[in-house]
């Protein structure tokens, strides 16, 4: 699962437009559901925020955000609250996993994941549009996709065996089009 990550790098590193006034940095734990920062096949090269915590546009209010956080990969086309999603990227340059160190959970170990080079990466993600019944104001919202955790990440993630899909710079467009991508999974690792 990612319910935790930053994006330090300057707002350049995105090579998209959008935001301005807006700081776009940071630390984001996705159970206080914070804006993120988004690009989506509609606006590739437009930097946008999105809420964390994907709200179907056919929710009768917001509380399913809480279940949302994460979309697995494998039951995306059939979920109802993911099945009509479309594709966007959340911009990271990290984030955080907790390792089990006892059977129970109690005892855990923080693990910073970044890429070699601490380069910016996105996650695949998934969004929609939902509209408040009752105040009129649009939200829009997204989830972080996560498939079965792979090398390194079976060690760190080791109670859910999941991890999120990190797409490669070169493999955006890929993505936000419908296109397969092959997935990056050559991460560092450091105890927090």
């Amino acid at each position: 699962m990612c319910f935790h990550f930053k994006q330090s790098k300057p707002k350049e590193a995105f090579k998209a437009k959008g935001l301005e006034g807006h700081p776009v940095n940071g630390l984001y734990n996705g159970f206080s559901h914070p804006n993120v920062n988004v690009v989506t096949q509609e606006s590739p090269k437009y930097l946008q925020h999105f809420k964390w915590g994907l709200i179907p546009s056919w929710a009768k209010d917001d509380n399913i955000k809480k279940y949302t956080l994460n979309a697995r990969h494998e039951t995306l086309k059939t979920k109802p609250s993911f099945k009509n999603a479309k594709r966007c990227l959340i911009f990271a340059d990290g984030f955080y996993e907790w390792k089990w160190l006892d059977k129970q959970g109690k005892k855990k170990q923080k693990y910073l994941i970044e890429l070699p080079n601490s380069e910016l990466f996105s996650f695949a993600g998934l969004y929609d549009q939902w509209i408040d019944k009752q105040t009129g104001e649009i939200i829009n919202s997204c989830s972080i996709i996560t498939t079965e955790a792979k090398g390194i990440m079976r060690e760190i993630h080791n109670s859910k065996m999941r991890m999120p899909m990190i797409i490669e710079s070169n493999q955006m467009d890929d993505w936000l089009e419908n296109r397969e991508t092959n997935l990056f999974y050559n991460f560092k690792t450091f105890e927090v």
